[in-house]
């Protein structure tokens, strides 16, 4: 019996380590965990799913066992337990290049399948982003290579998506509405609130097509999704976080970032910090010559002085900081019921608005200064999932937000010591509800409402810096205050049928917005009234068909949307380009899309996947700055310079089109292919090219993946565009264009090379490398105010624990 006692003993110690055996399933390249990896074993008598940090008890299976890792999105991979036991219980998978059922959630604000989507939707996913390590959010949508980015300055960044842009594409963050009461018809920056560093993934909804989306999703609808807290399987609590760091030589830009992961089985705290300063942007040296920043405005012994710059390709006065803290609470109350809590936080340092600072006026440099002052943006948000089945829903959400968003701008000419100094506050109340029921006959009913309210001040001074006494000066917007109300309700209806494969979405939204804004001091331009009034309703919907036959998804998708004036739009005055000012229209009226888009998607196998996709949106009311009259004058004094009027006006009507095509290929296990090409147009009734239409742009991109290597050899490209193919409002901005022959501004050429990779060293460590733009090209994106990057080498590296 003594004998057999270390036997008996050796026996139950090992069956108890099998029992609390746990696996863990990483990301071959990344290092990632991979969450929902089903494990089972070849007879599937057990089975089981990885939680959200890619861990999983084999308690149930045999040492004997073969077991099975399958994920839609990698490959399956068959090892045996005791292959498993000599790993040390760490798996990593390849993920498949190609895969046609992708999950969105961004369409009906519920996890759904590509292939039952009727609308063209990109997504992007976190492995991509780790590999393009982007330094901005707006250069990550810009990485996808589908939507077209703006930049006034380097701290920019505007999405474009077919023929729209600013305030007609709508920003959703972690599920809440970012559009307020003072999103410009100009190109934005506010993307840029949303930390890169701890985006999780983004979708770009591309057309009006969803119900969910109210005013603004005239052009689509940009949803990024932020990281979240995630529970462990363990009533012990656990700690797992990262730290990353990222340098890019064009612009000596240097990120820190942390998040750390506190959780058990019922409560997961998440807190993230990050923090970017970007130095000037080195532009190319090869190509185009233009725009070199041979001078500046510098104060020397109290006087404005303009100094030459040594190097030229230096742009100086570009650089900022910007700093991002969030905060999230998640609580399981049960299986069917979970609370979410978040408090996010953003503020950039001065962000120099570059394009102004090299207009010249009689001779000179015409600022001294012009800057944004800084912006700050604050949200709290309180979410409740139920995912409990009754006859009213199977699953609802309910979410609450309070937005606090400060931006000013700032500028003082060359050698006036006076400087204007004009601030916005916005308070954003938000609260939306949203509800899926499955029916029978695989029917599924998606529905809810939202509601909207937004507080704007508006304060204007000017300020002497040598003595510093103030007066009051005219403000962006009323400076009585601004309230608007937005509000909706919306139905959408799924089928999908099982003789034939078919689904059919079809569904309609009514809105209703109100605006009420009031002028106290009417002086500085004389205005005619005093207060603007507007209500506006509408009743917009879609219609979609999915024909998914085995590898084929042909889709046909039928919708309208609208977009109600806001306070920019309605309200504002500003000197829009050097000579012109845009004043207040108080009789401007939404304008109105009707969209059609067709989609092929053709997969074969494993091998290859080609996507086209099609579209024509007619606007009704088309917003668009036009020459007008103030008073019955078109020109008055603004600034101290005589200006043309303009305003925001209803065209009769515009028409845009466009299409898309892209195809991947798997070229074999370890190299891929991917390649883009995006052509779009638009006039309005006139003939006239409408702003915001960019001109033909594609990406190639070359991958390769091995073991813990993965690399992009990456191709893009933009055409030209001539002083025809210019809108108005674009060919009389000749100080951000380059001049033809003739003198007029025109958009050249221009293609990068552009070389990435990250190196997984181990299940802790990884690191990041790129080169962009290699062959140093000096080139301006389209209706962009600062030239883009020269060659710029890009390191990083991360630290998981």
């Amino acid at each position: 019996m003594n004998k057999a006692l270390p036997f008996i003993t050796f026996f139950l110690m090992l069956t108890v380590s099998l029992s609390a055996q746990v696996v863990k399933i990483l990301d071959e390249q990344t290092g990632k965990p991979v969450s929902n990896v089903a494990i089972f074993n070849t007879s599937k008598s057990y089975s089981v799913l990885t939680n959200d940090v890619g861990q999983a008890s084999l308690h149930r299976f045999s040492e004997n066992d073969t077991l099975l890792f399958q994920h839609s999105s990698y490959f399956t991979k068959t090892v045996s337990y005791k292959t498993l036991a000599q790993h040390k219980f760490v798996l990593r998978l390849n993920e498949r290049f190609i895969n046609l059922n992708e999950i969105i959630v961004s369409s009906n604000k519920w996890e759904e399948q590509r292939s039952e989507i009727p609308n063209y939707i990109q997504v992007i996913k976190s492995k991509t982003i780790s590999l393009t390590a982007p330094p901005t959010t707006a250069d990550l949508i810009a990485n996808g290579q589908q939507v077209f980015v703006q930049k006034s300055q380097l701290g920019g960044g505007s999405p474009m998506i077919r023929g729209f842009a600013a305030n007609k594409i709508l920003l959703i963050l972690d599920g809440v509405r970012m559009n307020n009461a003072i999103y410009r018809s100009g190109n934005l920056q506010n993307i840029l609130q949303a930390d890169v560093n701890s985006v999780k993934n983004a979708e770009v909804i591309f057309g009006p097509g969803t119900n969910i989306y109210g005013s603004d999703a005239l052009g689509g609808v940009v949803d990024v999704h932020l990281i979240s807290p995630y529970m462990n399987s363990s009533v012990k609590w656990a700690v797992h976080g990262n730290v990353y760091t990222r340098f890019g030589s064009a612009a000596f830009e240097h990120t820190l970032h942390a998040d750390v992961n506190i959780s058990n089985h019922r409560w997961a705290f998440l807190t993230s910090a990050s923090y970017t300063k970007f130095g000037d942007l080195r532009m190319g040296t090869h190509g185009n010559n233009a725009f070199k920043r041979y001078n500046y405005v510098e104060r020397i012994n109290g006087m404005d002085s303009i100094v030459s710059n040594p190097d030229p390709y230096r742009q100086v006065q570009s650089g900022y900081s910007q700093t991002n803290f969030m905060q999230k609470v998640k609580v399981n109350f049960n299986k069917t019921s979970q609370l979410n809590a978040g408090l996010y936080y953003s503020a950039t340092s001065d962000v120099p608005r570059y394009d102004r600072l090299f207009e010249t006026s009689n001779g000179h440099l015409k600022y001294a200064r012009w800057y944004y002052s800084p912006q700050t943006w604050l949200m709290a948000r309180l979410g409740l999932n139920l995912h409990n089945k009754t006859t009213m829903w199977n699953d609802a959400t309910f979410d609450f937000a309070y937005q606090n968003v400060q931006e000013g701008r700032n500028d003082r000419k060359y050698r006036n010591d006076w400087l204007r100094e004009r601030t916005e506050k916005v308070d954003v109340v938000t609260f939306s509800a949203d509800f899926n029921k499955k029916l029978v006959n695989d029917q599924f009913l998606y529905y809810g409402m939202n509601l909207d309210y937004n507080r704007v001040n508006s304060t204007g001074i000017t300020k002497n810096i040598i003595s510093g006494n103030t007066e009051p000066t005219a403000t962006r917007y009323p400076d009585g205050g601004t309230h608007t109300f937005n509000s909706g309700i919306y139905l959408t209806y799924k089928k999908n049928f099982h003789r034939i494969p078919l689904t059919f979405l079809t569904g309609a939204r009514f809105s209703y917005t109100a605006l009420s804004s009031e002028f106290i001091d009417t002086s500085y331009y004389h205005l005619p009234y005093t207060s603007i009034r507007l209500h506006n309703q509408a009743l917009t919907g879609s219609a979609g068909i999915i024909y998914h036959p085995e590898s084929w998804q042909i889709r046909l998708n039928l919708s309208s949307g609208f977009r109600a004036p806001n306070l920019d739009d309605v309200a504002k005055v500003f000197d829009s380009e050097p000579g012109s000012v845009v004043v207040p229209n108080e009789n401007l009226k939404p304008e109105y899309v009707y969209n059609a888009g067709l989609g092929f998607r053709k997969g074969f196998g494993e091998t290859a996947d080609v996507e086209i996709n099609v579209f024509y949106s007619y606007l009704r009311n088309a917003m668009v700055r036009r020459d007008f009259t103030l008073n019955g004058q078109d020109s008055i004094y603004y600034d101290g310079t005589l200006s043309r009027v303009q305003a925001v006006v209803n065209a009769g009507h515009a028409q845009i089109y466009g299409v898309s095509v892209e195809g991947e290929v798997q070229c074999t296990k370890n190299w891929g292919f991917q390649a883009n090409l995006t052509y779009i147009k638009g006039t309005d009734e006139e003939g006239l090219v409408l702003s915001h239409i960019p001109p033909l742009y594609g990406a190639g991109t070359l991958f390769y993946e091995r073991n813990k290597l993965r690399m992009m050899l990456n191709i893009t490209f933009n055409g030209m565009l001539t002083y025809d193919q210019l809108s108005p409002s674009e060919q009389s901005k000749t100080q951000i264009y380059t001049l033809d022959a003739l003198g007029r501004p025109y958009v050249p050429s221009w293609t990068t090379l552009n070389l990435k990779g990250t190196y997984s060293i181990n299940e802790h460590l990884m690191l990041n490398w790129g080169i962009e733009n290699i062959t140093n090209v000096n080139y301006r994106p389209y209706a962009s105010g600062i030239n883009a990057p020269g060659i710029n080498f890009v390191t990083g590296l991360r630290l998981r624990f």
